[in-house]
């Protein structure tokens, strides 16, 4: 399973937390996904959508 949103493509990123005495701490930003079912071309898929998708209208979920 992959952590991308299947609408835009939304992949983790690589982010660095920088203490005071400026040591780096690489770890990982991840989307917020969401496993909906939705409804492409009258079949229902169940894919990973990013919350930001979600509100923004850009599926059709399934009922």
């Amino acid at each position: 399973m992959s952590v991308e949103c299947a609408i835009c493509g939304k992949k983790p990123l690589k982010a660095a937390k920088l203490s005071f005495s400026h040591k780096h701490h690489v770890y990982r930003q991840t989307p917020n996904l969401q496993s909906v079912k939705i409804n492409d071309n009258g079949t229902i898929k169940r894919v990973k959508v990013c919350t930001s998708c979600l509100r923004a209208g850009k599926v059709q979920r399934a009922v």
